[in-house]
C-alpha cells in the first residue's frame, strides 16, 4: 500500500481556510484537493471539495459522447460522499420536471435554471451517485469527497455571473432532461455496505473497530479513503485527508477505529 500525493487547487468558490487536517498552503481560496491517480488504477480520480459559494450548474458527457466530441475516451460519472455541511446546505441534482433542451438553454441564459433543479438538503454521510449527463451543482458550506472517472470534462450551463466561459451547446447536448433517480441517493449506515455499483466503478464503505478482515472484493487494486477516524493497513496508518492505493485487499485486515471508503474500477 502507498499513500497518493495530493495537489491543492485554487477555486473562486473555495474556502479561505481548509479544515483540519489539511494545511492551507496559500493566501488564495482553496476549493479542491486532488490525489494523483496511480498507474495501477488510473481510471479513477479522488478529490476533496470545499465550498463557500455555489458552484456552477454543469453536466459531463459519458464515454460515447466524449469520444464523439473528440475529447478523449472517457466521460465523467462521479459520486459525492458528504463529509460536512453547514445548516441548510444543499446540493442540486436533476430537474424538478422533465424539460426540453430548448427550455434548458433558455433558462440557463435567464438564470432561472437554478429554480428548475431539485436542491437536496444534506448532512454528513449522505452519498449521491451522479451519472454522466446529470445536471448538478454543489451549494456553499459543503465539504465532500468525490470519486469519479479520471476525466475533467465539464460543461457549464450557468455560473452566477462569474467571468468564466459557459458551454451551453455542449451541456444541452449531453444533459439528462428529467428528475434524478432517487435510488441513486443513499447513506452510510453503521457497519458496511455498497454505496455505488455503476458501470465504471464501485464504492463500498467498511467500519474498522479493533482488527477486522476487509470485505472479499477480489484481487483488483483499490483506493482506500478514510471518511473518519484512523485505520492501519499493512503497517501504514491512514487518517482523514489521506488516500492510498492497495494493490489487493483480499484476505487482508485493517485495524483501528474508523470508517473507510473503498473504491474499485470496473474492468
Amino acid at each position: 500500500m502507498r499513500k497518493l500525493p495530493s495537489t491543492f487547487v485554487d477555486k473562486i468558490w473555495g474556502v479561505d481556510r481548509l479544515p483540519a487536517p489539511f494545511p492551507h498552503p496559500s493566501q488564495n481560496r482553496i476549493g479542491e484537493v486532488w490525489f494523483a491517480p496511480p498507474d495501477e488504477l488510473d481510471e479513477l480520480l479522488v478529490k476533496y471539495i470545499f465550498t463557500s459559494e455555489r458552484l456552477s450548474v454543469q453536466a459531463h458527457p459519458d464515454d460515447r459522447q466524449a469520444q464523439g466530441m473528440g475529447l478523449g475516451s472517457k466521460g465523467k460519472s462521479e459520486c459525492w460522499v458528504i463529509l460536512d455541511a453547514e445548516p441548510g446546505a444543499t446540493i442540486a441534482v436533476g430537474f424538478r420536471d422533465e424539460i426540453t433542451p430548448e427550455e434548458m438553454r433558455a433558462s440557463a441564459l435567464a438564470g432561472t435554471i437554478v429554480d428548475k433543479l431539485v436542491w437536496h438538503e444534506i448532512r454528513a454521510g449522505d452519498v449521491f451517485y451522479i451519472p454522466a449527463g446529470t445536471v448538478h451543482a454543489i451549494g456553499g458550506g459543503v465539504s465532500l469527497i468525490e470519486i469519479q472517472q479520471n476525466s475533467d470534462i465539464t460543461f457549464r450551463l450557468f455560473d452566477y455571473g462569474r467571468p468564466r466561459d459557459l458551454h451551453l451547446d455542449q451541456a444541452v447536448e449531453v444533459a439528462t432532461t428529467g428528475p434524478y433517480p432517487e435510488q441513486l441517493r443513499t447513506r452510510m449506515g453503521n457497519d458496511a455496505g455498497l454505496l455505488v455499483d455503476g458501470p465504471h466503478f464501485r464504492l463500498h464503505y467498511w467500519r474498522a473497530q479493533g482488527s477486522v478482515p476487509l470485505p472479499k472484493l477480489g484481487q483488483a487494486p483499490s483506493l482506500l479513503i478514510p471518511f473518519s477516524g484512523e485505520v492501519s493497513f499493512e503497517g501504514e496508518t491512514l487518517g482523514a485527508g489521506d488516500c492510498a492505493l492497495a494493490s489487493a485487499i483480499h484476505d487482508k485486515s485493517v485495524s483501528g477505529d474508523g470508517l473507510l471508503l473503498i473504491a474499485q474500477a470496473r474492468y
